[in-house]
């Protein structure tokens, strides 16, 4: 009996002691503290050619995970500056490799850079993360920092591996500030499209805890929502736990410049949620400068040009010259 009772002890304690290892892993100081290896980045077949570029079908490794995507690649000698773009939140069921930001990666590849789009793990051809979910789509950002690896530790001649920019829209501005708040200098300039709140909380009620009733019912499941409060506490029980995965409480970590693009007729997000952003990095002392644009929703629309333009001129700016 004693030692049944023991090995039920023993038992506990291991449990126990995975469940705090587990939940650490969800923190930004994980991220911060983590080596990743990005690697063997190849390029699998070619989808398209146009005069001026060649579309790609790539993958690489993040971490034990295989990571498809798409890469463009100007037709010429290079080597040419590399910008990752990282795209908002899209069913994986419904999700095809490339999607979300289309339009601008032909802009930037006809601009002169090559450009990869990591699909993200879960989504198309990449492989499959049961946790990611309950890990609040961390999984995310670590495919992202193993995609700028990848490109460095690639062969491929007609990389300047030197010059990384990072292009992120709704959820991947979330993804691209979680980046530079953890590896700062690992990415040389960002640019943000309508980005996700910099404090986790406000996404968390938005769209998962789903407390604001301006959300859509489609948004949210209950059943995660259950998890993941079973887990870390919901907001108000353990604000310590939301506070580290917020890049709000690490900004002071950043060391690269910043422009972000916001709409003011964005139905998807708040677009308050950029001026804090602006107000936060100039607290802190950091460069960033915030556009508005009147009328304009998540997408951009009539905008759009304008955004794009003085998008290329500020990675040509930090990435060319």
């Amino acid at each position: 009996m004693r030692n049944t009772n023991k090995i039920a002890l023993i038992g506990i304690v291991l449990f126990a002691s995975a469940c705090f290892a587990a939940i650490n892993t969800v923190s930004l100081q994980y991220i911060m503290q983590e080596k990743y290896d990005g690697r063997e980045l190849k390029l699998e077949k070619v989808l398209a050619t146009t005069d001026s570029y060649t579309r790609y079908f790539v993958t690489y490794m993040s971490g034990k995970l295989k990571i498809s995507g798409i890469m463009n690649v100007p037709k010429g000698k290079g080597p040419y500056p590399v910008i990752i773009t990282a795209h908002g939140f899209i069913e994986p069921r419904y999700y095809t490799t490339g999607r979300g930001l289309k339009r601008e990666q032909d802009y930037l590849v006809n601009r002169g850079y090559v450009v990869l789009h990591p699909d993200y793990r879960n989504h198309n051809g990449s492989d499959k993360d049961p946790d990611n979910n309950l890990r609040l789509n961390l999984g995310y950002t670590e495919d992202v920092i193993n995609a700028v690896y990848a490109v460095k530790n690639s062969d491929h001649k007609f990389i300047n591996k030197d010059k990384i920019g990072l292009l992120g829209h709704s959820l991947g501005g979330g993804v691209a500030l979680n980046i530079m708040v953890t590896k700062p200098g690992l990415i040389k300039a960002y640019v943000l499209f309508a980005p996700i709140s910099i404090d986790y909380k406000k996404n968390y009620y938005r769209w998962i805890g789903r407390r604001d009733p301006a959300v859509p019912r489609k948004y949210g499941s209950p059943a995660i929502r259950e998890k993941i409060e079973a887990l870390y506490g919901s907001p108000e029980a353990n604000p310590a736990f939301w506070d580290n995965i917020s890049p709000n409480k690490y900004i002071k970590n950043v060391e690269d410049p910043v422009i972000v693009h916001q709409g003011l007729a964005d139905k998807d997000l708040p677009p308050e949620w950029a001026n804090e952003l602006s107000v936060a990095f100039k607290k802190e002392g950091k460069e960033i400068f915030l556009y508005t644009y009147k009328g304009q929703p998540h997408e951009f629309t009539s905008a759009w040009p304008q955004v794009m333009l003085i998008s290329a001129k500020f990675f040509d700016s930090t990435l060319k010259h």
